[in-house]
């Protein structure tokens, strides 16, 4: 036995462990004997524990919880093979806690725990080990192998203190070997526990032993992981510089590598392109910055979809127009019915352009309702000059960026929506349609209709620059066409640098004619079906059109169409029926009862009640201007909700009917004894604009004189305090609901002459016109006056014209 060994004994002896302790619950460590370590504690019976042991022996029986989650452990959450451990220093810390430095003594069962109010209690029975006097082979070749393993453990990288190195290389019991050794290399709290337990010191360091052979196999695991990861960027090193020293040997010899490869195919590219002076220059020095980085690196990316950008674009790739006057107006009748008017200004570009083959492309809005052919148009016009067609809708649009691009410093630029319509296209010189223009929305990232700005302006469209490319791209020779709904929501300068074509709504004939023309034969085609199986009488479509659909276009005629081929199709499918004929009887079959209802034709002529004529969305309509008084103080009342336009149309009228009190024979003291109210149906529909100011006036005239109105009469304008009637827009659009009515005459304002050039002839075919300068003439005209008063419109019935 050496001294150490004989020291042992000496310190057990003096150091009698009682049969009870207080018990210190530890987790997350096992305590094994010998092991010095610091203990921090803050639970308060551990603490009292503590207390309890300084003011006895300083032992306390150190157990280890089952789970370390356990905030209060009972009984059976401690294990029941621990340390006995002296309590050498103890440290108040300002939280509360208590930090102990504690060295463990011996392995300790505990057999009973008992808890009081304080802390718990256990009682011990002592965990003797057999020590031989004589180490066998066995014992000393394993305690050598295990040296040799936490030798091989700490070579692979396991951090074990150099001071604790040297106490195992001296140590020769094998019990506290293993005890030393797996008390520090941070075993889990179970594996350490289980070694804690095992008795035989032999079998003991066996455990660890191969708790040691596992540790080394994940050491040397992890380190060929390690060693492949640094070996991969070390690789990437020593590859650049490789491929650098390549490129310089293959700069000797003149050859090439697949970098130099991809730099020649843009160099090819770019010549191909034709680009402009400008534009060469910084395609050439783009190209030489990816000549210089790695091809790995992200600024490489970012400069070769640069270059894929610049390439692609058809800097000086154009279509030859077809300038052939007879096709293309071949080609834009059999697309669209009627639409002469634009039909003849594409003809006339066309003209000019055979004259003069370097004018500027036009740019030109078309505005109307909806479903009226705006983006068809555009297509036909595009089929029509043999040309591309790019579309682009700007409908709800608020970013500048949507139209310029982003700069090339944000993550994912990209170029305008303009510049990926030319990409698109593949020529320079495309039919460009930029739909919904009026729909331009406008929020904190810019302004989207500025920026259209020097798209549509023909003298700043050469050198348009996209923030992407930030080079100049031409847009001269682009065909630009926009579309909207209503002219007046487009921004004034906007709107100044196009050309407004007006599209107003098919009459009841030109729609029988776009549905026999255009609609039937597509819907035949799309639910397979032909005119053999299934047709449409023009009856069928005049009731499908006045009381299925109100709209200014076909897009909801073509969706009942639609309809009838789908229940056609359904009854031939069921071989119900062979042929199909859909008359006027037959429709509400199919359809079901009408959805709309024409307004009534007035029965009789009757005070206060006047027909007007009102421009929509949708078309012309019909408004009934109703007024009547009663006793009062002079107060006038609006009712039908209309706007403040017309609402200041109804006070100017009634200021007018004033100051025309004595020549039109009413009582001075009406106005301050009576109420007038006005009311336009429908009370559920807005209404505004001035052009109701005739009717109003007209209205209130015959409530106040007592006079009817003639029934047969609609009218239209707007009027001053004076009397004056001022023109109105809008004149087809009325005409044609006018005439849906079955009302012959019109009352037109004098300057609104011109435009009947506008109306179609069949349109005015029956109907008569006349022309009004002054509120006095319409008056003598749609009041019914006693049989004295007739002679007063002799002047104004000389203005009348019937169109024939």
């Amino acid at each position: 036995m050496d001294e150490n060994d004989k020291k042992e004994e000496r310190d057990e002896k003096e150091l009698d462990i009682p049969d009870s302790l207080p018990i210190l619950p530890v987790r997350d460590i096992v305590v094994f004997p010998y092991m010095i370590l610091p203990l921090f504690v803050g639970r308060e019976k551990s603490i009292k524990a503590i207390d309890h042991s300084l003011g006895s022996n300083r032992m306390i029986l150190l157990l280890t919880q089952k789970d370390l989650n356990v905030e209060n452990p009972q009984k059976d959450d401690l294990y029941k093979i621990g340390t006995v451990g002296l309590i050498m220093r103890m440290l108040k810390l300002p939280d509360g806690r208590v930090k102990v430095l504690v060295q463990g003594l011996a392995k300790a069962r505990c057999t009973k725990i008992s808890e009081d109010d304080t802390f718990y209690t256990g009682s011990i029975e002592k965990v003797e080990e057999e020590k031989s006097e004589d180490v066998s082979l066995e014992s000393e070749a394993l305690i050598r192998s295990v040296k040799e393993q936490i030798d091989n453990v700490v070579s692979l990288g396991k951090t074990i203190l150099p001071d604790i190195m040297v106490v195992i290389e001296n140590l020769d019991d094998p019990g506290r070997l293993a005890d030393l050794i797996a008390s520090n290399i941070g075993l889990k709290t179970d594996q350490a526990q289980e070694v804690l337990e095992i008795v035989d010191s032999l079998i003991r360091l066996k455990k660890v032993s191969d708790i040691l052979s596992r540790e080394i196999e994940l050491l040397t695991v992890q380190q060929k992981i390690q060693t492949e990861a640094r070996g991969e960027i070390d690789k990437t090193q020593k590859e650049y510089f490789l491929r650098e020293q390549l490129k310089a040997i293959q700069k000797e010899l003149g050859d090439i590598d697949e970098r130099m490869e991809e730099v020649r195919e843009f160099k090819k590219k770019i010549e191909e392109a034709k680009m402009p002076e400008k534009v060469l220059k910084e395609a050439e020095k783009q190209l030489k910055r990816l000549e210089k980085m790695h091809p790995d690196s992200a600024e490489a990316a970012t400069v070769r979809t640069y270059l894929d950008w610049l390439v692609e674009l058809p800097w000086a790739k154009s279509t030859k127009d077809n300038l052939n006057i007879k096709a293309a107006k071949k080609v834009l009748n059999n697309d669209h019915y009627d639409l002469e008017k634009i039909k003849e200004r594409i003809l006339e570009y066309l003209s000019v352009r055979k004259l003069n083959p370097k004018m500027k492309g036009p740019i030109l809005c078309f505005i109307g309702p909806p479903g009226v052919g705006k983006t068809s148009l555009g297509r036909s016009i595009a089929r029509a000059l043999g040309r591309e067609f790019v579309r682009i809708s700007l409908g709800g649009v608020r970013d500048e960026a949507e139209i310029r691009g982003h700069r090339r410093t944000y993550v994912g630029a990209l170029p305008g929506r303009i510049i990926q319509g030319m990409k698109q296209a593949g020529t320079n010189n495309p039919v460009f349609m930029l739909d919904e223009v009026d729909k331009i929305g406008t929020d904190f990232r810019g302004d989207p209709s500025s920026a259209l700005l020097e798209v549509l302006d023909p003298e700043q469209n050469s050198d348009f620059v996209d923030h992407y490319l930030s080079v100049p791209f031409d847009l001269t020779k682009v065909m630009f066409i926009t579309t909207g709904n209503i002219g007046d929501t487009i921004p004034a300068a906007l709107r100044d640098r196009m050309e407004l074509i007006r599209l107003s709504g098919y009459t009841t004939e030109e729609k029988i004619g776009i549905a026999n023309d255009f609609l039937l034969p597509k819907q035949l085609k799309e639910h397979g079906l032909s005119l053999r199986l299934f047709n449409i009488s023009d009856s069928a479509l005049n009731l499908l059109i006045s009381q299925y659909t109100r709209e200014a276009g076909v897009r909801n005629l073509e969706r009942e169409i639609a309809n009838l081929c789908r229940k056609v199709a359904k009854q031939i499918a069921e071989d119900k029926k062979k042929k199909f004929l859909i008359t006027n009887k037959s429709l509400n079959k199919y359809l079901g009862a009408p959805k709309y209802l024409p307004e009534e034709e007035m029965k009789k002529d009757e005070i206060g009640v006047a027909t007007g004529l009102a421009w929509t969305e949708t078309g012309g309509d019909i408004i009934y201007v109703e007024a009547t008084t009663m006793k009062g103080k002079g107060n006038l009342t609006l009712t039908g909700q209309l706007g403040e336009v017309m609402k200041e149309s109804a006070q100017a009228a009634l200021s007018y009917v004033r100051s025309k009190s004595r020549e039109l024979s009413i009582k001075d003291d009406i106005f301050s004894k009576t109420d007038i109210h006005v009311h336009v149906p429908a009370g559920a529909t807005p209404k505004d604009g001035p052009s109701a100011g005739v009717t109003l006036a007209t209205a209130l005239a015959s409530a106040l004189t007592g006079m009817p109105v003639r029934k047969s009469i609609a009218m239209t304008g707007e009027v001053t305090l004076r009397g004056t009637v001022l023109p109105i827009g809008g004149l087809k659009e009325k005409t044609l609901a006018a005439k849906r009515l079955g009302i012959a005459t019109i009352i037109v304002p004098k300057r609104n002459e011109k435009d009947l050039a506008d109306i179609p002839k069949y349109v005015k075919k029956d109907m008569e016109f006349i022309f009004a300068d002054i509120m006095d003439d319409i008056l003598k005209i749609s009041l019914k006056w006693p049989q004295k008063k007739k002679s007063a419109g002799t002047t104004a019935r000389s203005r009348k014209q019937t169109a024939k």
